[in-house]
């Protein structure tokens, strides 16, 4: 069998490393080139504290993250992240924020030429070819969104991270981002983990959705067999969203404090 692309082992992460303020406990999850990933649970579970793992941001406790079979001491070049906010800057045109970080440490060297292909194609991938001249405060949030796209892809990662970064967008412009990331992961055959508050997302986008509970544990997976695009299987989706809903308002529950393990 072929190992998984991105494979994070038991990472256990937690404030003062005690016990009561886990973040995450032994937590395990492994994304297939191509594959995406949709990582759901209620606010304040760890999500966006898991995500920040995979992308060597944050160095757990304990457990380990690999890629491509290299365990991670840090950023990655073959990571790319990419948050709600596009947090692109202000001064420099659409192109020039794609640009961005190509030339940071720890990233391929590049000719000049190499780097105008890369941010090309990263902006032909997002439909922006005609934008690349703007300043962001001329992009609409969508458009802002697909440049922050656009930014990662320039690095060509073999896995891409993605925190909610729909959820401030209205419906329509929404639902064009999520056939725009469907077709994007099955080009470049990135394996992608989508944090979504949106079970109806996850639904609609990924390959399998793990729900993290309130004790920092995977606590449910499943797996979403059914092809792009999927507005024919309403009622099958239906079935499967039920399923979740019912886990998700399971793993709100909070233990009482005498079923906390003991302080050791």
């Amino acid at each position: 069998m072929t190992p998984p692309l991105l494979d994070a082992r038991h990472l256990t992460l937690g404030y003062d490393g005690e016990r009561r303020n886990t973040v995450l406990a032994d937590v395990s999850l492994s994304v297939d080139r191509g594959e995406i990933v949709a990582l759901i649970g209620p606010s304040g579970t760890g999500k966006s504290s898991l995500l920040r793992a995979l992308a060597g941001l944050e160095r757990p406790q304990s457990g380990t993250v690999s890629i491509d079979g290299t365990t991670l001491q840090g950023p990655h070049p073959r990571i790319a992240i990419a948050f709600q906010d596009p947090c692109l800057l202000p001064w420099l045109s659409t192109e020039r924020n794609v640009a961005f970080g190509l030339a940071f440490e720890h990233q391929a060297r590049l000719t000049r030429d190499q780097q105008r292909e890369r941010v090309r194609s990263a902006l032909h991938a997002v439909g922006l070819e005609a934008a690349a001249s703007l300043r962001p405060a001329q992009l609409s949030g969508g458009m802002a969104q697909r440049a922050a796209l656009a930014r990662a892809l320039a690095r060509q990662p073999h896995a891409l991270l993605l925190d909610e970064p729909f959820s401030a967008l209205d419906e329509v412009t929404r639902a064009a981002m999520q056939r725009l990331l469907v077709n994007i992961v099955s080009t470049t055959r990135c394996a992608t983990v989508l944090v979504t508050h949106d079970i109806d997302e996850a639904l609609l986008v990924a390959d399998r959705i793990v729900l993290l509970g309130t004790q920092g544990r995977l606590i449910g997976a499943w797996h979403v067999d059914f092809p792009h695009p999927r507005d024919a299987f309403v009622s099958e989706l239906g079935t499967l969203r039920i399923d979740i809903l019912k886990a998700l308002q399971a793993g709100m529950k909070r233990p009482h404090a005498s079923e906390l393990p003991p302080l050791n």
